[in-house]
């Protein structure tokens, strides 16, 4: 079994600070295999702020899977946005925007959704999906592939599809060529899990969805600050969400899920829910 720590829009520049220790010190206890952090490490892209971003990951646990979200570009200074759109990104935090890990159980592929040309919305290229495609073919079957980028590729219903990253549905049909197992991001300030049965009819394929909330940002946009633990093995996945507990000022298990596998195809276990923030 694998563990991986799934964290989310940190948005430093607008951070709670009061979060940073506990949060640091509940993944010490967790121990996790790999820290994901799927995009919006800033709030402005500033250079202090990528500062005290680069500072905190530097007090977890690695390998660290990390990929840059849409706020992790400059907004308005238009030089550094269309001409060094991630430069300070790279700077501060890692020059590699397809950042990769493999052992004998899981492999992790990041992949850069974030785009100048666009203030809030996220794309994925074809260049990128085949590179993806290539890096995955050469890993054994018996592993378990997860994709992680900022902007989603399911949601649930009630949010419009729009709020998707752009090519999604192309997206989706290459996961399903790739055997791509599970699928993280974050953007949305919300925590989610679920199947992308509903949303995508493709044959024989559904991948397991697995959307943090924000770990430590004041816009928590009505769910309290939160990230997930995702507990892998070859044909079960099990993934608890932490929140935030403001009366006793720690991060605590508030839900688990569990999904289990047949083929392709990633479905809910009856456990299911166990409480709910």
């Amino acid at each position: 079994m694998r563990t991986l720590v799934h964290l989310s829009d940190l948005h430093f520049g607008r951070v709670d600070h009061t979060l940073l220790a506990p949060l640091r010190e509940r993944i010490e206890h967790i121990a996790p295999d790999v820290v994901v952090v799927s995009g919006d490490l800033t709030q402005r892209a500033k250079s202090e702020q990528f500062e005290q971003a680069r500072a905190f990951l530097d007090t977890l646990p690695g390998p660290q899977i990390i990929v840059p979200g849409n706020h992790d570009i400059s907004l308005y200074n238009v030089f550094r946005r269309f001409v060094k759109p991630l430069a300070r990104y790279k700077r501060y935090i890692t020059d590699e925007l397809a950042p990769f890990y493999l052992d004998d159980e899981i492999a992790v592929v990041g992949v850069n959704t974030a785009r100048s040309l666009t203030i809030k919305d996220g794309r994925v290229s074809r260049e990128q999906l085949a590179a993806i495609r290539a890096q995955l073919a050469a890993v054994p079957a018996s592993v378990t592939r997860i994709v992680v980028g900022h902007h989603p590729f399911d949601l649930p219903d009630h949010f419009e599809d729009g709020d998707l990253v752009n090519r999604a549905p192309r997206a989706m049909q290459s996961f399903a060529q790739s055997g791509v197992d599970i699928l993280m991001g974050g953007h949305m300030h919300a925590s989610h899990t679920g199947s992308t049965a509903q949303r995508y009819q493709i044959c024989e394929y559904a991948a397991l969805v697995v959307q943090a909330g924000t770990a430590t940002s004041t816009r928590g946009r009505g769910e309290v600050n939160s990230f997930n633990v995702v507990r892998v093995e070859s044909q079960k996945v099990e993934i608890d969400r932490y929140g935030w507990d403001a009366v006793h000022h720690h991060f605590e298990l508030v839900a688990t899920e569990k999904f289990i596998r047949a083929g392709n195809i990633w479905t809910a276990q009856n456990e299911g829910l166990m409480a709910a923030i």
